[in-house]
């Protein structure tokens, strides 16, 4: 603060006037036979010579701008009183001028009290029929505001705007302090920045953004003088409603002349403002996320609320960020990108219609820093009305019978991102890549192969009665899609056709425990209570790698994205830059990343996932694929994987660049238990929004390549396998289990020069990974095969894999 040089007498003076004024005012109104006697004077000189000095000045609520990832696009606002608190540079010299001319034509003059003012208002309200007039100067009213907006308690807040004549003094005494200590200027950009202009708007930003959509610094005359009208009575004075306007023109032609009065405009000036029609916006600004700039954004909007409502940074309670948002004045540069959002709202309303029950779901996360791009669902974000409800009942017939209604078309339920009651959706064999992870990093190449039966009797304990229990026991046998044997596979193959016999014993092997915590490593959160207790027991959860627990879009896309970031494991996260109003960048809007897998085993799981989706690297094995239609839609390096349940109950879909990770489920949140298939639409590819989405936000961007796995992590390591050529197979399976392999028997023989019944060779010949399956087969004594004949027994063709697929 800047003192200011006073004529010390000249203060002097205004104090001794005050303190007498303040005698003859204080006993005018108790004893109004004694007002001017001396003893009167006295006394209120003594007692004003008492009042405070000091004004504690707390910073009024300010508005909070959310906008998107390009810094200027509007997502939302967030207030509990719309104000954005401006530089004196940065208002019309219009606006200086009509709020001097309305409310204190001396405000330069004085020493922040009018004495004469104070004389003629006490002179004129002791004369019968005589209206009431005030003596506040801006500086007094000033003090007002500032007395209220410090106040800790309610109370406080009555007794600074009460009309009594200690409230009065007070200010009055607190004014001649205040001008010591601000410049004029200051003063008034402080007033100018406190002042209520009613319909919502305090102000003089946010009056001139809601009367005239326009920032304060291009107000002219006639807007002007129309906002320094309404200071005094803003409901009376309003101009948006029938009774306020004609008020409110007439108050605003009132400044107009005053204006010229205190010589700040000419009379042509004035004339020709006075005869522009008044014409206002009545645009409030909007708050919170039902009113975000987009229905559709709201969902975003929603997830950076509550994301915000959980970080200490901004409180030690939910009510002290909420006030930290909603009065802080914080300019919030989300992570929404306006192109990927777009994409992905167009995606799943072509998908579904905001009245279907089923919600196609997308989320969209950045590898490498976490940052959410985008979350779209087939919904709009608002509460439904309870007079009069739109949405439909509930798809859940226990429910609907009930007559309560579902989520759609409109919810505010945060459905991408979880919480409030939303436990997630099963995504099938989307969490088959975890069990990879989980063998990777225990030294299992890819290349490890395993000969996947129909079905796969595996240790894993369950309830004899359930249809997954091998018929007569209580073991975990699951099985796939058509029950069909799928052969020898590796990690490549397995995953490229989701193969549950594959998977389950790979699962087994490893360890389902480490399986269940590579996926919370890379970002899965369990939120359903039958999750939190099977994680207890996570060493038999069978069928955690088929995807049987429930999972977010935005869980699942983080994860993915985890290995995209070479094993750079970040905290899903809503924001890209906040700034205080001071425009100091908090840290707390930095990324929150850490490597939590080695850049070997990721780059190593990418490259399984490249099979799916109908991508390969020089170093993959792929054959067949669940999503194949993606990597040419696409058009870029892609990797990804499908997944189903049991009768189609839910679809998922991830695929992934090294820009986005891209996840999508579609389920009904209504009733997990929906008789309706999600099913895939075959004629647009595999789940249509996810891929859509992907490759309306990859347009003009530069393609990456994923970095292929090292030799050890995809080959193991490798041994030549002994030639078993015209050996009895006992011989043959012998020789292979001395040399380390798993020896298997092709149930179909083969034509070869071998005796029949001998070996005829392996599948695979040359080398493989210790330890891998190695398939013998079978001569038929028919003589040399074919040239080009396959043998029987290679992998090839696609199972399917549901559950799961």
């Amino acid at each position: 603060m800047r003192k200011r040089d006073h004529n010390v007498l000249t203060n002097a003076a205004s104090l001794l006037v005050c303190g007498l004024l303040a005698g003859v005012v204080v006993a005018a109104a108790a004893f109004p036979a004694v007002a001017m006697s001396g003893l009167a004077a006295k006394a209120g000189a003594e007692t004003f010579g008492a009042l405070p000095t000091e004004l504690t000045v707390a910073r009024a609520p300010q508005i909070s701008y959310l906008l998107a990832s390009d810094g200027k696009t509007p997502l939302a606002t967030m207030y509990d009183e719309n104000r954005r608190d401006v530089k004196l540079a940065d208002i019309s010299p219009n606006m200086v001028k009509a709020i001097i001319a309305a409310e204190d034509h001396d405000f330069y003059k004085h020493n922040g009290v009018d004495i004469n003012g104070v004389a003629r208002a006490f002179v004129n309200n002791q004369s019968e029929g005589s209206g009431r007039q005030g003596a506040s100067t801006l500086t007094m009213q000033y003090v007002r505001l500032a007395i209220a907006y410090s106040a800790t308690h309610p109370a406080d807040v009555v007794a600074a705007t009460e009309d009594t004549s200690a409230r009065k003094l007070r200010e009055m005494r607190l004014a001649l302090q205040v001008d010591k200590e601000f410049s004029k200027d200051e003063i008034l950009t402080r007033y100018l920045n406190l002042a209520s202009f009613g319909n919502g708007a305090y102000g003089i930003y946010a009056a001139s953004q809601v009367y005239f959509a326009k920032p304060p610094s291009k107000l002219k005359i006639e807007e002007a003088a129309l906002l320094a009208g309404m200071v005094k009575a803003p409901t009376t004075n309003d101009p948006t409603t029938e009774g306020g306007y004609p008020k409110a023109l007439e108050r605003r032609d009132y400044v107009i002349d005053n204006m010229v009065k205190t010589k700040a405009i000419t009379q042509q000036e004035a004339d020709t403002a006075k005869a522009v029609p008044l014409k206002v916006q009545d645009k409030r600004t909007p708050n919170g996320c039902v009113a975000a700039n987009l229905n559709s954004w709201g969902f975003f909007c929603d997830y950076f609320y509550r994301w915000w409502m959980q970080q200490e940074t901004f409180g030690s309670t939910t009510y002290d960020r909420e006030r930290r948002l909603k009065s802080g004045g914080y300019t919030v540069v989300t992570s929404i990108d306006v192109k990927a959002q777009s994409a992905a709202d167009k995606a799943v309303r072509k998908a579904k219609s905001e009245n279907s029950k089923e919600a196609a779901m997308v989320a969209v996360v950045e590898p490498g820093s976490g940052r959410v791009r985008a979350l779209a669902v087939n919904r709009q974000f608002k509460l439904d009305d309870p007079k009069k409800p739109t949405n439909k009942l509930s798809s859940n017939p226990a429910k609907s019978r009930k007559g309560i209604r579902g989520n759609y078309p409109a919810t505010v339920n945060p459905l991408l991102t979880g919480g409030d009651g939303i436990t997630g959706y099963q995504a099938g064999s989307t969490f088959k890549i975890f069990t990879i992870v989980a063998a990777l990093e225990k030294g299992i190449p890819l290349s490890y192969s395993i000969n996947a039966p129909a079905m796969f009797k595996s240790e894993y304990i369950i309830d004899s009665s359930s249809d997954a229990a091998c018929p007569g026991t209580h073991f975990y046998c699951p099985t796939n899609s058509g029950k069909k044997a799928a052969g020898p596979q590796n990690m490549w193959t397995a995953f490229g056709q989701s193969i549950n016999t594959y998977f389950v014993p790979l699962q087994q092997q490893v360890g389902a425990e480490n399986v269940v915590k590579a996926a919370k490593r890379m970002g899965i959160n369990f939120r359903a209570q039958e999750d939190l207790d099977l994680e207890k027991g996570a060493h038999q959860w069978g069928a955690f790698t088929l995807g049987v627990s429930q999972t977010t879009p935005l869980d699942l896309a983080n994860a993915y994205a985890t290995l995209a970031a070479d094993g750079t494991f970040c905290e899903p996260i809503p924001v890209q830059e906040i700034r205080d109003p001071e425009g100091n960048k908090l840290d707390v809007a930095n990324p929150r990343c850490e490597k939590r897998f080695s850049t070997d085993v990721a780059r190593a799981a990418v490259d399984a996932a490249r099979c799916p989706v109908g991508d390969k690297s020089s170093s993959s094995r792929c054959s067949g694929s669940t999503a194949g239609n993606v990597r040419n839609d696409v058009g870029y390096p892609v990797a990804g994987k499908s997944g189903t349940t049991d009768s189609e109950k839910t679809a998922a879909l991830v695929a992934m660049t090294k820009q986005y990770s891209v996840a999508g489920i579609m389920a009904d949140p209504d009733w997990p238990q929906t008789n309706v298939k999600m099913k895939h639409k075959e004629d647009d590819g595999i789940n249509p929004p996810v891929w859509q989405t992907l490759r309306d936000a990859m347009k003009g961007k530069k393609a990456i390549p994923f970095e292929p796995p090292g030799q050890k992590i995809s080959e193991g390591d490798q041994r030549s396998i002994p030639d078993v050529k015209c050996v009895s197979v006992d011989q043959a399976r012998n020789r292979l289990k001395g040399a380390s392999f798993e020896p298997v028997v092709s149930s179909t023989k083969i034509a070869s020069p071998c005796k029949a019944g001998e070996a005829a060779g392996t599948s695979p010949d040359g080398r493989t990974i210790k330890g891998g399956v190695v398939t013998i087969l079978v001569s038929n004594g028919g003589g040399a095969a074919p040239p080009g004949t396959p043998p029987t027994g290679q992998p090839g063709g696609r199972p399917g894999g549901r559950p799961g697929g």
